[in-house]
Order: C-alpha cells, then sequence, then structure tokens
C-alpha cells in the first residue's frame, strides 16, 4: 500500500492541499481561490468561513485522491499564511469578525502611538519584532475594541484567538484542540521569543487576556485528530508551521547562515541564525526559524509586501496580463526597462524601510511607456526590494553566498536570472517547488518516525536550475541606482 503525508496550506489567495509520497515528492495539489475585500483604504479582510470550506474542500479533494491511488493517509502538516487573525466563539464556533490579514494596515495609528509611548525597545527585545499594524497584536486589539460581541464573549470566556493554523485546527478536530506552534506565535507581537512564553507584560500593555491565546507546541508535535465527521477517516496531526518557516525547512535550510527566499504575495527572505538570536541593526526582523524536541532556531528575516500580488494586481485590476506566466514572455520582448521603475508600495512598504504610509509610485513615464515596460517594471521591482533587503543583511556583518528561491514568481526564468544579476548572488532554484506545503509535510512525517532527523530530511534536497550573476557590474550598478531614486520618490509622499 502506498503511503502519503498531506500538508494544508492556507495562503493569502487560495487554500491548497497537496498529497506527498514519503520521498517528498508532491503526487496531487487540489487548490481553491477564495475573496479579497478591502471595505477602505489600507484594510485587507477574508471570510473565516471561506477559508474553512475552500481548506475542508481541497483537503477532502486530496483524501479522496489518495483512497483512489490506493494509498494510506498516515498524518497531516498545516502551514498557513502567517499574522493573520481570527477571534471567534468557542461554543458556536463562529467568528465575531473577518479575519484581519497580514497585509492590513488599520492599526497603524496605534502603533504609531505605542511607538511615541517608548513601547518599541522593549516589544523588539522581547519578541524580536518593530511596532507595525503587520503583526497580530494590534490587530487583536482593534477587533476587542472595535466589535461589540468581542467584549461580551471576553467577560464570558468564550472568545478564543487564532492565526489561520489555529483556527483550522480547531476546526478540524471539531474544537477539541485550540494549539499554535512556536513560529506562527513568534509573529503575534505577543510572544517572548526568548522564554517561548506569551508575554504577560506585553498582555498587559495592550490589554489583551491571556485566557484567548492557544497553546504553543513545536513545529512537529502532536496537535490531536481530525473529527471523523468532517474527513471520514480519524488522521492525526503531527506538524504545523507558519508559511516562511515551513518554506525555509522545505529548503533544507537546517544549517546557519543559510537561506532562503519565498516569492509568493508577498516575498520573504529567511536567514538561519542557529540558536543564536541576532537582532539587527537595519530593521530586520529576529524571530523563530523552527523548534523541534524543545530546541529552538532563530532566523533574521526581511519582509516584502508586494511581489506576486503585483502581478496579481496587473492580471486584476490593470488587466495588462491573462495570465501571471505572461509576464515572461513579455519582458523578453523588451531590450531594457528603458527607466521605467516601480515601487509597489500598495500596503506600506515593507522591511528595511517600514514605511507604513508610503503609497506606490511608477516612475520615468514617457509618451513611448506603454503596458510592457509596466509589466516589466512590476516584476524587476522584486528583485530590487530582495537587494534591499540583502544590503541590510550585509550591513549586519551576514553575507549569503547562495540564495535558495522558491514560490510562483521564480518559474519564471527570465525573473530568477534577473533576481541573480541584481542581488549579485548564486540563486538555486529546487526539483520541488512545493516547498511551503513541503515544509509542513516533513515537520509531520518527522514527529511519527518518518524521517529519523533534520539531516535525514536534507538528504531530500535537489536543484532544478542554478543561476549565476551575468550582468555586467556598469548596468546593475545604473539599474539599481534608478530603483534608489524611485525608492526616494515613495518615500518623500
Amino acid at each position: 500500500m502506498k503511503k502519503f503525508i498531506v500538508a494544508i496550506d492556507q495562503g493569502t489567495t487560495s487554500s491548497r492541499a497537496i498529497l506527498f509520497d514519503l520521498k517528498g515528492t508532491p503526487v496531487y495539489v487540489s487548490q481553491t481561490e477564495f475573496t479579497q475585500y478591502f471595505p477602505k483604504d489600507g484594510w485587507v479582510e477574508h471570510d473565516p468561513n471561506e477559508i474553512w470550506k475552500t481548506t475542508l474542500k481541497v483537503l477532502r479533494d486530496v483524501i479522496k485522491k489518495s483512497k483512489k491511488k490506493k494509498g494510506k493517509i498516515l498524518t497531516i502538516g498545516i502551514t498557513n499564511q502567517r499574522e493573520t487573525t481570527i477571534l471567534w466563539d468557542k461554543i458556536t464556533g463562529r467568528p465575531v469578525y473577518n479575519a484581519i490579514v497580514w497585509q492590513d494596515r488599520r492599526a497603524s495609528d496605534y502603533c504609531k502611538k505605542l511607538i511615541k509611548q517608548k513601547k518599541e525597545t522593549i516589544i523588539y527585545n522581547k519578541t524580536g519584532l518593530l511596532i507595525d499594524a503587520y503583526f497580530s497584536a494590534t490587530k487583536i486589539k482593534w477587533i476587542i475594541d472595535n466589535v461589540p460581541k468581542a467584549k461580551k464573549l471576553i467577560k464570558n470566556k468564550r472568545l478564543l484567538f487564532g492565526t489561520v493554523d489555529s483556527f483550522l485546527l480547531w476546526k478540524l478536530t471539531n474544537g477539541v484542540e485550540h494549539a499554535t506552534d512556536a513560529t506562527n506565535a513568534s509573529r503575534t507581537m505577543l510572544f517572548n521569543i526568548s522564554t517561548n512564553q506569551w508575554d504577560e507584560q506585553i498582555l498587559k500593555m495592550l490589554n489583551i487576556p491571556k485566557s484567548i491565546l492557544p497553546i504553543v507546541k513545536d513545529c512537529s508535535a502532536d496537535f490531536g485528530h481530525t473529527d471523523p465527521s468532517i474527513t471520514g477517516t480519524s488522521y492525526p496531526i503531527t506538524g504545523m508551521v507558519g508559511d516562511q518557516q515551513s518554506a525555509s525547512i522545505g529548503q533544507c535550510c537546517f544549517e546557519p547562515g543559510s537561506l532562503k527566499s519565498t516569492y509568493g504575495t508577498g516575498a520573504f527572505v529567511l536567514l538561519n541564525t542557529g540558536t543564536k538570536k541576532i537582532y539587527s541593526k537595519n530593521r530586520l526582523l529576529t524571530t523563530i526559524g523552527y523548534r523541534v524536541n524543545g530546541k529552538t532556531t532563530y532566523a533574521l528575516e526581511g519582509s516584502i509586501f508586494i511581489a506576486g500580488a503585483g502581478v496579481q494586481w496587473l492580471r486584476d485590476k490593470i488587466k495588462f496580463i491573462r495570465k501571471a506566466s505572461d509576464t515572461e514572455k513579455i519582458i523578453r520582448s523588451l531590450k531594457s526597462n528603458k527607466g521605467i521603475y516601480l515601487v509597489p508600495a500598495f500596503t506600506g512598504l515593507g522591511a528595511p524601510y517600514w514605511a507604513v504610509n508610503a503609497r506606490g509610485v511608477l516612475s520615468g513615464l514617457t509618451r513611448d511607456t506603454g503596458p510592457k515596460e509596466i509589466v516589466r517594471a512590476t516584476v524587476e521591482s522584486v528583485a530590487y526590494q530582495t537587494y534591499d533587503l540583502f544590503e541590510a543583511m550585509k550591513n549586519d556583518g551576514l553575507r549569503p553566498k547562495i540564495v535558495k528561491v522558491d514560490g510562483g514568481m521564480v518559474k519564471n526564468n527570465w525573473f530568477s536570472q534577473f533576481l541573480s544579476d541584481i542581488v549579485n548572488v548564486k540563486v538555486l532554484r529546487p526539483k520541488v517547488d512545493e516547498t511551503t506545503a513541503l515544509g509542513a509535510a516533513y515537520m509531520a512525517g518527522l514527529k511519527i518516525g518518518v524521517y529519523k532527523s533534520l539531516k535525514d530530511i536534507s538528504k531530500k534536497w535537489k536543484v532544478d536550475k542554478a543561476f549565476v550573476p551575468k550582468m555586467k557590474s556598469r548596468n546593475r550598478l545604473e539599474s539599481l541606482q534608478g530603483w534608489s531614486l524611485a525608492v526616494k520618490k515613495t518615500l518623500a509622499k
């Protein structure tokens, strides 16, 4: 009988379930997109019930497929969009408000207030995070302060908080398990990454009751079983990890100094720093990379808010392309970017700027500028933003020699080559590009003994294609100067 591990990959724009064989090869993928809500400028929401329905749909689809293949599912791992915040009633299971997405900026004014009160050092030292509306804490506070039902439920000890992983776990186990893992907890701005506990001082500061928070476990742990009324058979859930950390695990970045960069809706660079927490002097985040057997491995992270979301904008909003894969052909038809730069600060600028109020700028336009140039500028912007993160790491004394890349955008060979040219480092694309889901599958398999150790897992990583820098240094410098000027215009707003 064939044996499988299922990974649930609940992302920002779609819910997916992937059936992996025990070698870590994807056998079958089921995916469903869901609705994005933008109620006000800078607000981004999802319907938690739609997240659940789409997740359940793809999971059931994958379970059905495993039966057709006469296989047995050994366990389930969950990976998820991080920081996105859901509060729900533990008796009825009903969310009190829409999920507030990681991209949402509504808590920006409150964050400014905390910074004015000089709370930044306390929060940074304890959580490794800068005070920003990006993280879950201020989203929780906004719901508690603005949704009357939330206050009522707190009084009756019925309110629960979770990032998407916790919400899905609670639903899959029919309300039995309210838990998360250390990586997701480390993105809430409420978790002390040194003590590995929810931080009482920060909870008090923000007036968030501890009673609503989930139990925090290792990434590879016993998270309970799915309820048979939901999945037919009861399956163990033994892996849980936030999407960026999961991609890092899927890329086998287990050695200190190893680095991966994921290009999904946003783009995220994670550098393994081992058991050592490195506090950046250049506004990068210190976070938990993974926690296995009670041992914490830390990482330094740079977050870019708009990567694939920029391509989605080209497709859905300004309709310059029909599908994401059209971008490569369009870009290859141009000899240069013709001096056109797009800084995609659609929801502010992430690391290393953390400019909340910045908005997108398209510069260098002439009468000759058309859709092709704008498509190219959008794709190029992702490589330039990565360069900014690498410069911040360099200024912190860290110089990665190789970048392992993954995510939808790196299927574009032109982009992968341009990225290598701009960051001036060798770029490796793996054979299995489903690295985010793979990381969750590895963590789930590790717990049940399918994989003996992280070393055992790392033997499975294989390269698909390597990209080495080819651009002349003069051209590279000119391109970067143009980008730098465009960013200055964005920040001047």
